[in-house]
């Protein structure tokens, strides 16, 4: 299984970046998928997850942040708007995947993306 992230960028204080994740690979059914963000020097953190449809946010990205999935493709897209120079981390996108019927859930994660918010 492999997660590939892209959309990550410079952009302005106040400008918007379109994040993208794709999974393949033997994927038989994921449950949840989501985007972490670690920044220098800190811990990485839950920005957004997604879950059959129920979504859940940190408090300093709602409002601000949409997350959303293709469960076609399996993709998840993260829509950051009215983008902050504290946003500035690199972003990893997560997905807890079943390979197959009777095997375990496992998380899975991407190579990350950088988001660099300055002027």
């Amino acid at each position: 299984v492999q997660l590939q992230a892209s959309g990550g960028g410079l952009v302005q204080p106040g400008g918007s970046l379109r994040l993208s994740c794709a999974a393949s690979g033997s994927i038989f059914r994921i449950s949840s998928m989501g985007w972490y963000s670690q920044a220098p020097g800190k811990q990485r953190e839950l920005v957004a997850s997604i879950t059959s449809g129920t979504t859940t946010y940190a408090d300093s990205v709602k409002d601000r942040f949409t997350i959303s999935r293709d469960s076609a493709k399996n993709t998840v897209y993260l829509q950051m708007n009215s983008l902050k120079p504290e946003d500035t981390a690199v972003y990893y996108c997560n997905a807890r995947i079943l390979t197959r019927l009777g095997s375990r859930w496992d998380d899975y994660w991407g190579q990350g993306t950088l988001v660099t918010v300055s002027s």
